[in-house]
């Protein structure tokens, strides 16, 4: 048996802020955006050169996903992006005004630092040793 996760879905509050904050701000690319109806849209995102799981932007339908942008899970840490050169990354974030929400740390497996979202969801950078 094989099984893969395909994509995990973010909840956002507008399709083309989310698309501009993770192209423009983080580099990732626009891998689809199709229309599916006047409310929805199928939006896919990835960070540069990934072939894994990539990230569904779904626009919050009601109240109740709307309460849930950019606090999925709690305050948590949601999603770990690990990156080739964490200097570069780091430096980028910094550039774009991406809110750093723990400075870089050395630790035994990497370095790590964490960052927010536009809507607040909370980010590992990682470079692993």
């Amino acid at each position: 048996m094989k099984q893969t996760i395909a994509h995990i879905a973010l909840v956002v509050r507008d399709y083309d802020e989310a698309i501009e904050f993770y192209t423009k701000k983080l580099h990732f690319e626009l891998l689809e955006d199709t229309t599916l109806s006047p409310q929805k849209r199928w939006v896919l995102i990835s960070p540069p050169g990934s072939s894994g799981c990539s990230v569904l932007l779904a626009r919050a339908a009601n109240d109740h996903q709307s309460s849930r942008v950019g606090d999925q899970t709690g305050g948590r840490v949601f999603l770990f992006l690990h990156t080739d050169n964490f200097t570069r990354d780091f430096q980028s974030l910094l550039d774009h005004g991406v809110e750093i929400v723990r400075q870089p740390a050395k630790e035994s497996w990497g370095t790590v630092a964490v960052f927010a979202d536009l809507y607040g969801n909370l980010w590992d950078l990682i470079e692993s040793t």
